[in-house]
């Protein structure tokens, strides 16, 4: 039977790719510890659970395309608190980030278009991207500069006719990289010198350490009609499974354009925006306590990474992600290693391969992503079982006596 093209060329995810593996290892009774995934182990406000509770509607219907009325109205709410001001007319709820993402692509790209990214970028940029027919032209970035931007003249270079947009997060998955006002402005220039969106993924805003400064895309006024700020309650509320996103812009015109996807998908999950509207009524005792505990975690993690003989990592200052350079031959090969062949004390690890956030083929070959949003006690143990494994696997695989 005929499988399209669109499918074949699709690639798995790399963050999933090795649960498998991992599957199996538990099944020969090895205890894992994820740090793959950026999947929080805090528990979900009681309020997004209240409003759940208090759906009383007999029958669930469809809501509107543009999303419920009292959820857009907390959202507007919420980012009044950090002076980011939008109306009702320009916020779109969506089924989580993801589809924020890939409609505005969609709306914004032609096939063979293009749009820049730092490089690495998470990598469902790259689905996303591929679902719209556009494709990423990478904008390097290097570990040795924690992975900040380059000069806007290397920039400026990548730019063609073609171009469409830049689309960043920031804080940064994969690397916990925040960037500067500086870098922000720069590409504000950038954007506003080559007539392009800025796409402005900034799910991890809620997270950044030590005092950094943040500078959010919307705060810079005359980017108003170039800025789509993509968000989630994902990482926020820890609520990934709730699957409610959104996407603002003042800009009226991309916004009806966009309006025409939401409505074709017909609706986000009504019971769940009602109960993410009642999210606006979480303490902020909740934020910053989830805060102060990745903080903890970011540390912890940071430093024996730190410690460890010839790793290569700068400290994350935001998102719960640390992007670290190995001392092996091939970070994939290594990480199947891991749940294959290796155990300590009946212990191993699953981590996500460093090639699988680039497009140039050969980057990130010796680089890992490890996510802290799981316990103490398992980075801690996750650590002592990293430690270890690589003094084995430079022996034992790479050769390489200590």
């Amino acid at each position: 039977m005929h499988i399209s093209k669109r499918a074949m060329e699709m690639n798995y995810s790399p963050i999933r790719k090795l649960i498998p593996l991992a599957d199996d290892a538990r099944k020969r009774g090895i205890k894992v510890y994820a740090l793959n995934i950026g999947q929080p182990n805090i528990v979900t406000p009681d309020t997004f659970f209240t409003g759940l509770h208090n759906y009383s509607e007999k029958i669930v219907k469809y809501s509107d395309s543009r999303g419920i009325e009292k959820l857009i109205e907390s959202f507007i709410e919420s980012y009044k608190k950090n002076d980011t001001f939008f109306e009702k007319e320009d916020i779109l709820i969506t089924q989580g980030g993801s589809e924020a993402i890939l409609f505005t692509l969609m709306a914004i790209c032609n096939e063979g278009d293009n749009i820049l990214v730092p490089e690495p970028f998470y990598s469902n940029y790259s689905s996303f991207c591929h679902f719209a027919g556009a494709e990423i032209v990478p904008i390097e970035t290097k570990i040795e500069n924690a992975f900040h931007l380059p000069k806007m003249e290397e920039i400026e270079k990548l730019i063609t006719p073609k171009t469409r947009a830049i689309l960043l997060s920031n804080p940064s998955n994969p690397t916990g990289t925040v960037y500067t006002k500086e870098e922000v402005l720069m590409i504000g220039e950038i954007a506003k010198k080559y007539d392009l969106y800025i796409l402005a993924d900034e799910v991890y805003k809620q997270f950044i350490y030590d005092a950094t400064p943040y500078t959010s895309f919307t705060h810079i006024k005359d980017l108003e009609e170039r800025v789509v700020l993509l968000d989630s309650i994902s990482k926020h509320y820890s609520a990934c499974g709730a699957r409610i996103g959104l996407i603002a812009s003042k800009n009226k015109e991309l916004m009806a354009m966009i309006l025409k996807f939401c409505q074709a998908r017909l609706c986000v999950s009504t019971i769940e925006q009602h109960a993410a509207a009642n999210l606006i009524n979480t303490m902020e005792s909740y934020v910053e306590d989830v805060r102060e505990k990745y903080k903890n975690r970011r540390d912890l993690l940071f430093a024996y990474l730190d410690t460890m003989p010839e790793i290569l990592c700068s400290k994350p200052a935001g998102s719960f992600y640390a992007f670290a350079k190995l001392p092996v031959d091939s970070a994939e090969k290594f990480a199947r290693w891991l749940l294959k062949e290796y155990s300590y004390d009946n212990q191993t690890i699953l981590i996500a391969p460093g090639p699988g956030f680039y497009q140039t083929e050969g980057k990130g070959e010796q680089e890992v992503r490890f996510s802290f949003c799981t316990s103490v006690d398992d980075i801690e143990n996750a650590m002592i079982v990293l430690r270890r494994a690589l003094k084995v696997y430079r022996k034992d695989v790479m050769g390489i006596e200590e």
